[in-house]
């Protein structure tokens, strides 16, 4: 059975820097959570998460929002700065 998974304690900085990327191309093409998730093949829900960086994201729904805008999938990761080791 599905059980819900409590929230992240602290979200990943990238993760906030890809929703925040999503978002801002989102609505440069004057789109709703709604209308990206319905382009992208994914519920609203999920694009919610992922503009809200509530989830680090998997490839496969990159590769949907990126398909869905008509845009490089780097373009979504290229200001994501990461951590150095």
């Amino acid at each position: 059975m599905f059980k819900w998974m409590p929230p992240r304690a602290k979200k990943a900085a990238e993760a906030i820097a890809f929703g925040a990327a999503v978002r801002e191309r989102r609505e440069a093409k004057g789109w709703t959570q709604e209308r990206l998730a319905e382009v992208a093949g994914v519920s609203a829900l999920q694009i919610g998460f992922c503009e809200r960086g509530d989830n680090v994201p998997k490839l496969t729904l990159i590769l949907r929002i990126a398909r869905a805008l008509s845009i490089r999938p780097g373009e979504l990761l290229d200001d994501i700065k990461t951590p150095k080791r």
